[in-house]
């Protein structure tokens, strides 16, 4: 991080303090790299377990970072940001949603076919349930109350579970896509759930209390995976390094912006869309318009990434 001295550095540190940041894995080297939303600039690295694979953050900057390969899950919190806890016996620990207000998150295992749910206050596993096996991706309705979840990364079904009692989540249903879906993703208003292939250039837009999908769209190579700002729906492709921006109403394709290969995940937060790129070690920041802002080079791979404020 910047070395300051004189007057100016306590105000410095009071300004990277709170700001807006972007946390990417740096998956081959272990640690987690700090970069500065507004101006695309490394502020720190934090060290963690090997193999950092997934992060998710929620509300008052707490942020679930999953070893799939170590079968653990780091909590982190705080500014500087810091490992509050190591959770372990998982098996193949994969994605995280964090419920609205951060007490609660959910991360699928796929190696055994489970749901974990984490009390991030006291920093617990508190539930396992069983799922399907592979469980992988998933998405949370904005009201906190239903997970879909993709049976693996090419995936037959979803598991749709009630988790409006956290504590006690319950299978609801299957639904089977018409591929094999990779990723899924509520929309802002929890009307509408999107599900990317595996492996075809498609995308499914389902009712989110639906059996059958509403709408097909194209899409660049796969597997895709999907964020949400206002009014729009951003859609990443790595092999195909792209990042499209679709409209929510209607579902056309708005923009179609140029991304290192090897930008497979996506994600959204304080108007800014993060795609960190496996392949080139680069994180690029875009606006809401699905414009790049900065290209960062942060590690030799960077798999995922979310926004702490």
């Amino acid at each position: 991080m910047p070395l300051l001295a004189g007057p100016g550095a306590s105000a410095w540190a009071a300004g990277a303090r709170r700001e807006p940041l972007a946390l990417t894995t740096a998956d081959e080297q272990a640690h987690v790299v700090e970069v500065a939303l507004a101006s695309g600039r490394v502020r720190g690295r934090l060290r963690t377990l090997e193999g950092p694979r997934s992060i998710e953050s929620g509300a008052g900057g707490v942020a679930v970072v999953a070893h799939t390969s170590l079968g653990a899950v780091s909590l982190l919190e705080g500014r500087p940001v810091r490992v509050r806890r190591v959770l372990r016996g998982f098996s193949q620990p994969r994605y995280t949603a964090i419920a609205p207000g951060a007490r609660h998150a959910f991360v699928t295992d796929s190696g055994t076919g489970e749901l974990a749910v984490l009390d991030l206050e006291r920093g617990r596993v508190v539930r396992r349930v069983s799922v399907g096996a592979h469980a992988r991706h998933l998405t949370l309705d904005p009201a906190g109350r239903t997970l879909w979840i993709g049976l693996g990364s090419s995936a037959e079904e979803l598991a749709v579970v009630d988790v409006s009692d956290p504590l006690r989540p319950r299978a609801l249903r299957r639904v089977r896509p018409p591929f094999l879906a990779h990723d899924v993703g509520f929309s802002p208003s929890g009307r509408r759930v999107w599900v990317t292939a595996g492996r075809e250039r498609r995308i499914a837009v389902y009712d989110a209390d639906g059996h059958a999908p509403r709408r097909v769209l194209g899409a660049d190579d796969p597997p895709q995976h999907v964020a949400f700002g206002r009014q729009v729906a951003y859609v990443a492709s790595g092999d195909g390094g792209s990042v499209r921006v679709h409209a929510l109403r209607d579902q056309r394709l708005l923009r179609t912006t140029r991304v290192p290969i090897g930008s497979y995940n996506v994600q959204r937060g304080r108007g800014r869309v993060l795609t960190p790129s496996l392949a080139r070690g680069t994180l690029t920041i875009l606006d809401a318009h699905g414009r790049v802002a900065h290209e960062v080079a942060v590690a030799t791979a960077a798999h995922d990434a979310c926004v702490v404020s």
